[in-house]
């Protein structure tokens, strides 16, 4: 199955989400933030320079510390976590789901996205060729750091999805998406839009079909 396909809504069609981004004031979640807006989600955004729209809730602070997340995350109906890098912090981004996922469990939050990369887990297979051989190595790094943050979800006891997009862009939204699990036949493209991406997030959250799932995404 090439394209996904989004099968059980837990809100009605007409209600609304209450949306927490985990680094979100650029980037993947700057998108998803938008995109959730224009859905008529109420959106909190926690990060550490506090530039979001002002029709945003924001939380400024770091994602790894456990009384900031505590107060990004109150009364959300699901958290996604877009968190990339930071100089200097090793392995930045497993650090920041870790403390996601904690303050998700004393708040009694279920529902969680997580951002990683393909090439991350076991989805080098999925990228074309050449792609899957020099990907782990050029990214061995930051694929690290994903790793450990996807180890993170698949052991917590929450609703978890991971993403693993191929390498983003800021080109405008093409409205189409492929999706595959690991062992379905073919390979993703090299690249998508952060719209198509922030869409496809935003779509998953309700979608029961996607819990417990990591899915490798692309352009068409």
């Amino acid at each position: 199955m090439e394209r996904w396909v989004l099968t059980s809504n837990l809100l009605g069609e007409e209600d609304t989400m209450k949306v927490t981004i985990i680094g979100g004031s650029r980037g993947t979640g700057a998108y998803v933030g938008a995109a959730a807006l224009k859905a008529g989600d109420e959106v909190t955004v926690l990060s550490r320079s506090g530039n979001v729209p002002g029709d945003v809730r924001s939380v400024v602070g770091s994602a790894t510390d456990p009384a900031v997340v505590r107060e990004a995350i109150a009364g959300a109906d699901a958290v996604v976590v877009t968190v990339g890098g930071a100089k200097g912090v090793k392995r930045q981004r497993a650090a920041a789901t870790r403390t996601v996922i904690a303050a998700m469990k004393d708040a009694g939050v279920r529902r969680l996205i997580v951002q990683s990369s393909l090439g991350a887990g076991d989805s080098a297979s999925q990228l074309p060729a050449p792609l899957n051989l020099i990907t782990p190595i050029m990214l061995a790094k930051a694929l690290a750091d994903h790793n450990e943050q996807e180890a993170a979800a698949e052991n917590s006891d929450v609703d978890w999805t991971i993403v693993r997009p191929a390498g983003l862009t800021d080109k405008p939204a093409t409205g189409q998406v492929k999706a595959l699990l690991v062992g379905q036949d073919g390979t993703l493209d090299g690249s998508i839009p952060r719209a198509d991406l922030a869409q496809f997030i935003l779509a998953a959250v309700t979608d029961e079909s996607t819990f417990g799932q990591a899915i490798g995404v692309s352009g068409r």
